[in-house]
């Protein structure tokens, strides 16, 4: 599903228009990606809990070379689903 189809189908559930829902759409993954900046977590009850994750700096391999890289610190996103989430797949 792309991100047309979700605003479609977001529409249809909701009642809302394609505008209202893609704009419903734009402020969700704004605000998720608002408060992971911050350092802190959002959690969606019955769909997940979004985090960040610190990885530390290490050294890599290049595969074609076999050269020793070093790879910087780096902060990113973690998406852990919900139990809820999960039990709905099986």
């Amino acid at each position: 599903m792309n991100k047309k189809e979700l605003i479609d189908a977001l529409a249809e559930k909701s009642g809302l228009t394609q505008k209202a829902a893609g704009s419903l759409l734009d402020a969700l993954s704004a605000k998720i990606a608002e408060e992971l900046k911050e350092g802190g977590e959002l959690v969606l009850p019955g769909i997940g809990k979004f985090s960040v994750l610190s990885k530390e700096a290490r050294i890599g391999r290049n595969p074609r070379t076999g050269e020793e890289v070093q790879i910087p610190a780096r902060t990113v996103p973690k998406f852990a689903a919900a139990k809820a989430l999960k039990d709905a797949l099986l």
